[in-house]
């Protein structure tokens, strides 16, 4: 019974990675998208704010994901 607990716990740690995983690529790709296309910014400007996007969507994933 302890090793599927563990597995269980397991399974849930790769599920919220992967949640903080997704949010932050989402978030960077719809920054850079905006950005360059949108904005008309260049592609260093672009890229720039989709990792400052993408950092800071991790951030509030990792929160929301240990609540």
């Amino acid at each position: 019974m302890g090793l599927l607990s563990n597995a269980i716990r397991g399974s849930e740690a790769v599920q919220k990675w992967g949640f903080i995983a997704m949010h932050s690529a989402l978030a960077a790709t719809f920054m850079f998208l905006l950005q360059r296309f949108v904005m008309n910014a260049t592609q260093e400007t672009s890229l720039l704010w989709a990792l400052t996007f993408a950092v800071c969507a991790a951030g509030l994933a990792y929160k929301q994901a240990n609540r």
